[in-house]
């Protein structure tokens, strides 16, 4: 490390929490703008990056620091790649019950704290700020944080890996993380049902009054998408009970069947170079209606739209293709209109379709006050910048 001058932009890959606390702490004048990079597979998110003088790379910050499986919990540094992690607990018949589309692209688990993501499986299970329940934090100056542990409980006080999940490298760099496991399935399937936005929303409604737990819920494709796991006994049972409360008959895929089914989900989610693709929040009712005006608006400029839905969460996402950038940024403003005076939210998760300068996030919601305020205390003095965040932040 010899750069000396804000002119040089430094990149530094530190291998521990104390590689990375030294490198925090002695560039901190020398190199005071940061931007953390991990496996890049959320570069394209929210606005673009702002110059920086020291490029953080975590990717070096990878493996394995504590598993015992009879815990049901595993510690892990930041920039381990999910997938090579899943690996290690599958030969325990173990995992992080956690499906990201950026998964298999080999986002790390830090990356995925800190964009927020989830997939599918957060019907069931949460997301995965839902699983995290201890990390280590170092921020701007060097200064080590940790919290939580490795015993499963409720937290009491402030849950700075829950803080932190969202925070698009703005307030720190996680450095590891205590998670905690589920066990693998004795057995999976997922019914392929052909539906209607409307229908699968209602059908949806239907099989979660009912009890049969689905694993995910997804609405992709003309299709409702239906993963039940559990023993083969049970998961049968409960198939029979899912097609009972539809009115069209569907498709059974069984354990290593399911990967084509559920491809469309995630080339819809992640998208391709040149594409839009947003993220919507809103309550699981007004998926219909909001896919409904997707539709119109994408029609009306010419663009290909796809979908993909967590109905039964509300967690929408549309990929956009065809047509130039004006007509992507179009469509988002105009859409980003009519849902918001519904209560839902718009947010870019690729914007390589959009020109430069797009609002990228929209209104700023009620609580960005408090999120400035955090803002404050953890980074003072802006040494992450806005990120991603901008303009919010």
């Amino acid at each position: 490390m010899t750069a000396t001058t804000p002119e040089t932009q430094l990149h530094a890959r530190p291998t521990s929490v104390k590689d990375l606390r030294a490198v925090m702490a002695d560039t901190a004048t020398s190199h005071p703008r940061v931007r953390i990079r991990a496996a890049g597979t959320a570069a394209s998110w929210g606005a673009p990056p702002a110059p920086a003088d020291l490029l953080l790379d975590t990717r070096g910050m990878e493996g394995l620091l504590h598993y015992d499986p009879a815990d049901m919990t595993v510690a892990a540094r930041a920039g381990t790649p999910l997938s090579q992690l899943q690996a290690v607990l599958a030969a325990q018949r173990q995992r992080i019950a956690f499906d990201a589309a950026r998964t298999a692209s080999g986002a790390t688990i830090g990356g995925l704290i800190a964009t927020a993501d989830a997939g599918p499986a957060q019907q069931a299970f949460g997301a995965l700020r839902d699983l995290v329940i201890g990390a280590t934090i170092v921020l701007a100056d060097g200064t080590a944080v940790r919290t939580g542990g490795h015993v499963i409980k409720n937290v009491a006080g402030y849950d700075l890996a829950k803080l932190f999940t969202g925070s698009l490298g703005t307030l720190g760099v996680l450095a590891d993380v205590v998670i905690r496991l589920h066990p693998l399935p004795h057995t999976s399937a997922t019914l392929r049902l052909p539906s209607t936005a409307a229908d699968a929303v209602a059908l949806g409604g239907r099989i979660l009054t009912a009890g049969l737990e689905p694993a995910a819920l997804e609405w992709c494709h003309e299709h409702l998408l239906v993963r039940l796991e559990g023993d083969r006994g049970g998961v049968k049972d409960r198939l029979t009970a899912v097609t009972r409360l539809g009115a069209a008959s569907g498709e059974v895929f069984w354990t290593d069947e399911q990967a084509t089914v559920w491809r469309p989900v995630q080339e819809t989610t992640l998208g391709r170079d040149g594409d839009t693709v947003l993220r919507i929040g809103s309550l699981p009712s007004h998926w219909a209606r909001i896919f409904d005006t997707a539709t119109r608006l994408a029609h009306s400029d010419g663009l290909r739209l796809e979908a993909t839905s967590s109905i039964g969460v509300g967690s929408h996402t549309l990929r956009l293709s065809a047509g130039d950038s004006t007509a992507h940024e179009r469509f988002l403003t105009a859409l980003r209109a009519e849902v918001t005076a519904w209560g839902a939210s718009v947010t870019v998760r690729r914007r390589d379709g959009l020109p430069t300068g797009t609002d990228m996030w929209g209104p700023p919601p009620p609580a960005v006050t408090v999120m400035r305020a955090i803002k404050q205390q953890f980074d003072p003095d802006a040494r992450f910048g806005a990120g991603p965040l901008e303009p919010w932040l």
